[in-house]
């Protein structure tokens, strides 16, 4: 029997049997190989089949109609709900409304008797809500033509640099249009049917693109600026994810604070596109990312990675091989998030003794798992050696440490990439819409909106108030803050 054959024929093993010891040994050898390469399989389908939202990378999505229970990886003794000090938003009565209705009472309930001309003894008031009837409002410019008394010739007056075609929509509305498309995401055709319904004006799907077209020319000035306060800020935080464009495979970048965001699409998702897009060739703060190896080569910056994907990865590998270390891991870094939360109020990192602790436990704990996942033997084949999912992600916890625990060496630093990727989420929803972008231009027209919205609300500004701004020609850009810029 050879590596490359099955299991063994009856006639191969009585063969083997009439040939003796060694040609048994060389049999059986041969079938060990066998049975340990299908093991190695079914772990890995195994592995596959176990993996969701909850122990790995994959999107919530991916789970199936059989989600499992959501379940925190992080402990916390807060109460469901809002939290103490949490601003409501309860409907409460006005002082002076808009309109005014009476409602006269003529007959006394009890004894049915007439109360028509009886003097008012006060009301019980209630207040409705309500939007007020909406139509499109037609302005007209009308240029003056006059005859020059002296030379004869007609002088007409100059129109407003935005008005320049016989018939064309406002800046409300087209601010309206691009609202609805790239913030809440509702295709061209429901854009222009809820517009038609809203105002009882017919618009066109080119209307909207025009309008989009023109918000992403508006909103270059902030996307430039904010491109180059991220450059500023001292940590910011980093993802990729595919985007389709023309059904075809790119990657959509994003880097962001709690303040800005920036969005770019590039057909490849490594360091080429992260040069071409230019915040990290230039950026020399801290970059959080989740271990995407193209990061790491850029050494003008420090590094900090997300942990929020070693809990799940820790879960993941706790429920499929049982390994104690993996929980002992993931508690401790949990544990020092704790540390870091209590501290953060009056202090930018742990004290030092307190580091040295914390650093002693992870050494231990990356001994323990290593020995109970040594290194896999070489079979002679060329090549980098397979590894099981437990060594592989203890040789990355070994070898970035630092980068694993920089949330607690710097405040500033925080423990996961949440930020990243909840910038990422919404963009994802897009496509999930619209499946994918017709054009690049297209994709890297709705990215420049998006980052300009992302930023705007960040900063608590209203978001139609935002691109009508836009559309006026002064786009809201923030100042950093020096907290921000370290």
């Amino acid at each position: 029997m050879t590596d490359a054959q099955q299991l063994p024929t009856p006639e191969e093993i009585r063969i083997a049997y009439r040939q003796g010891e060694e040609a048994v040994v060389q049999l059986v050898s041969s079938l060990v190989r066998y049975i340990q390469r299908q093991n190695e399989i079914i772990q890995t389908l195994h592995d596959q089949l176990a993996k969701n939202s909850r122990n790995s990378s994959k999107p919530p999505s991916s789970d199936g109609y059989k989600k499992p229970r959501t379940f925190s990886l992080r402990k916390s003794n807060k109460a469901y709900g809002g939290q103490k000090g949490h601003k409501g938003n309860t409907l409460r009565p006005v002082e002076t409304p808009n309109h005014v209705k009476v409602h006269e009472v003529e007959l006394c309930g009890h004894c049915l008797v007439s109360v028509k001309g009886e003097e008012v003894a006060g009301y019980e008031k209630r207040q409705v809500f309500d939007a007020p009837p909406v139509l499109v409002e037609v302005t007209e410019h009308r240029a003056e033509i006059k005859v020059c008394p002296q030379c004869g010739r007609y002088v007409k007056a100059e129109f407003p640099p935005e008005v320049k075609a016989p018939a064309q929509y406002g800046r409300r509305i087209k601010a309206l249009a691009s609202y609805l498309n790239n913030y809440q995401l509702i295709p061209l055709d429901r854009t222009c049917e809820l517009l038609e319904d809203i105002f009882g004006h017919p618009f066109s799907e080119t209307a909207v693109l025009q309008a989009n077209e023109t918000l992403a020319d508006c909103v270059k000035p902030a996307n430039e600026a904010v491109k180059q306060q991220l450059i500023d800020c001292s940590v910011i935080c980093s993802d990729e994810t595919g985007f389709r464009v023309n059904n075809g495979l790119h990657w959509l970048h994003v880097a962001g604070t709690d303040t800005f965001t920036h969005y770019d699409v590039h057909e490849k998702r490594g360091k080429e596109a992260m040069d071409d897009i230019g915040i990290l060739p230039e950026f020399d703060g801290t970059v959080v990312h989740d271990h995407w190896t193209s990061y790491f080569g850029y050494e003008n910056c420090q590094h900090g990675l997300c942990n929020g994907h070693h809990l799940r990865e820790l879960k993941f590998i706790h429920e499929q091989y049982q390994h104690e270390w993996a929980v002992e891991m993931a508690n401790l870094l949990v544990e020092i998030k704790e540390a870091v939360d209590k501290t953060s109020s009056y202090k930018d990192h742990l004290d030092p003794p307190t580091i040295r602790k914390f650093e002693e436990r992870y050494d231990e704990i990356i001994v323990e798992g290593l020995m109970l996942n040594p290194p896999p033997e070489r079979s002679g084949k060329r090549g980098r050696i397979k590894q099981t999912p437990p060594k592989n992600l203890l040789d990355r916890l070994k070898a970035y440490k630092r980068e694993v625990l920089a949330f607690m060496h710097d405040f500033r630093v925080p423990f996961d990439n949440n930020l990243a990727e909840r910038d990422v989420r919404m963009m994802k929803v897009k496509q999930k819409v619209s499946g994918c972008f017709r054009t690049f231009e297209g994709a890297k027209r709705f990215c420049r909106i998006r980052g300009y919205i992302s930023t705007a609300r960040k900063n608590k500004c209203r978001v139609i108030g935002a691109i009508q701004d836009a559309f006026e020609g002064h786009p809201f850009i923030p100042q950093i803050s020096p907290a921000s810029a370290g």
